[in-house]
């Protein structure tokens, strides 16, 4: 199956599963990146009228909202921007009195995940109020690795986009007419400056994408998808249980 063919595919499985849910429609969070930009793409023209995007800044940069904004309405879909950054200040400094008193202060990876998993109560409670499923943006390399939030950015009703690699990202993108702007972003999660997406999993999009498909990657590029893949699995597998009881 080609790719164009897929996302056809994709844009029907979308039309099902509201009919199935019986559900009104689609809530998203919109980044300003590829991801979520392609997912939005693919919702609104597979369920015309049924989807709705949040735009979150959360202490981030400017410019995230505005092509978040760009998408919207060059793509005609509604949106609202919800601006988490007060709310965020206030909990993390909670959160922080309160660790540090007990002896743990809150170290960058927890402020920066409390951003991520904010934006996902916002995206739940908007799903809620209109009867809507939260659509994620994960692609298959980000799946793969665990780069992504525990409860945050993981946290979603349906994965549409999950099979794909980045490189199919970008190709679907084009096909469906995403802004340049976007197209030409450096992927990152925007959570602190300087980040990018690449930096943090210490491999390359190219690589990771050949690794998926089976293509020869060195060795060393191979071992750092391998730990990260290893090291996330409690991302992905079912929420650990004991046995079952069973009653006499």
């Amino acid at each position: 199956m080609n790719l164009e063919r897929y996302l056809g595919t994709i844009e029907q499985f979308l039309r099902d599963t509201l009919i199935k849910t019986n559900l009104t429609g689609y809530v998203l969070g919109l980044s300003g990146g590829i991801d979520s930009a392609l997912v939005g793409a693919i919702a609104a023209k597979a369920t015309p009228g049924k989807l709705l995007c949040l735009i979150m800044p959360c202490d981030s940069h400017e410019s995230d909202a505005k092509d978040a904004i760009l998408f919207a309405e060059q793509f005609n879909i509604p949106y609202q921007i919800v601006d988490l950054t007060h709310s965020y200040a206030v909990l993390l400094q909670e959160i922080s009195t309160k660790s540090l008193a007990a002896g743990k202060p809150i170290d960058p990876l927890a402020s920066n995940n409390l951003k991520v998993r904010m934006r996902m109560v916002t995206l739940y409670a908007f799903a809620q109020a209109h009867r809507s499923l939260v659509l994620g943006t994960d692609n298959w390399d980000e799946s793969y690795t665990g780069y992504f939030t525990k409860y945050g950015d993981g946290a979603a009703d349906l994965l549409p986009i999950v099979s794909l690699t980045k490189g199919e990202v970008y190709a679907a993108a084009r096909y469906y007419g995403i802004p340049k702007a976007i197209l030409d972003r450096q992927p990152s999660a925007g959570l602190f400056p300087g980040q990018t997406d690449e930096g943090e999993m210490g491999v390359k999009y190219a690589d990771l994408d050949a690794f998926l498909l089976g293509k020869d990657v060195a060795n060393a590029v191979k071992a750092r998808i391998e730990h990260l893949h290893r090291v996330s699995a409690h991302k992905r597998d079912p929420i650990p249980r004991p046995e079952p009881f069973i009653r006499d």
